[in-house]
């Protein structure tokens, strides 16, 4: 996100978005009106500089670059725990500024804060079974992006997702699943058919690799969030998180330092 750029999105969120995406979310981000001396206030008010002071990475590079250096840790278990003391919660308490937005499973072993090593105020996090969207999630990955300048997107896939492969099955028998359940099937109909035609190992997993490939595709050529990615003020990832090592595998969209 270069300092050239950022006036003109500066300009832009003070019209109507801004004001209908604080009414919809009642949550407070980096553009609220006289919060900026509110957190100078609290930061002021400690002895001594705290880490909760540092500017979030402005850019895709550096804030993809955060995101996997934290997985590293999560995977060497090297953890910093980084920006969950008392004074963190106290400098986020009246705005934030997330660096990143994760859309990820449901799956309680796939937690986004554990796996980056992130803390309060790092991220925007969205989960849903099987990291399938719909419009309500489409505009919630959108609020960070087009309201705070968030620059980086990561669609988040995982190893033997439960929510995938009751799709595959369901989609395999032609067994619909009971309620709202069939949903979620529907939602992840195009990664099966890419994968029906082939002969895959594990169709499971190749189900998975390719249905967030498809949703990070999907975010990347929306409307709302194409420009920002022409531009170089925000990159689309999916990646793939395996239960066994904890690393987190890149596979699309990777953007360049």
């Amino acid at each position: 996100m270069g300092s050239a750029s950022q006036p003109q999105r500066r300009a832009f969120l003070t019209g109507g978005i801004l004001a209908t995406a604080a009414v919809i979310t009642g949550c407070s981000s980096k553009t609220d009106t006289g919060t900026a001396a509110n957190k100078t206030a609290v930061v002021g008010a400690a002895s001594t500089p705290s880490p909760s002071a540092i500017a979030p990475p402005d850019s895709p590079w550096a804030a993809f670059a955060r995101l996997m250096e934290g997985n590293k840790r999560w995977v060497d278990g090297k953890l910093q725990h980084p920006n969950r003391d008392l004074d963190r919660r106290a400098f986020v308490a009246p705005e934030q500024d997330p660096y990143g937005v994760i859309l990820s499973c449901i799956d309680s072993r796939v937690p986004p804060e554990l796996l980056f090593d992130t803390g309060l105020g790092d991220l925007f996090v969205m989960r849903t079974g099987g990291q399938v969207v719909a419009p309500v999630v489409t505009g919630s990955v959108e609020y960070g992006p087009m309201t705070s300048g968030t620059p980086l997107i990561v669609v988040l896939g995982h190893q033997r997702c439960g929510a995938v492969k009751a799709s595959y099955q369901a989609l395999k028998d032609n067994k619909p699943l009971p309620g709202t359940l069939q949903s979620i099937v529907e939602a992840l109909r195009p990664a099966y058919e890419a994968i029906a035609q082939q002969k895959h190992a594990d169709p499971v997993e190749a189900m998975t690799r390719v249905h967030v490939k498809q949703t990070a595709a999907d975010l990347r050529s929306n409307a709302d969030l194409a420009p920002l990615v022409k531009k170089g003020d925000l990159a689309v990832v999916s990646a793939y998180y395996s239960l066994d090592t904890g690393r987190v595998e890149v596979l699309t969209g990777a953007p360049s330092a």
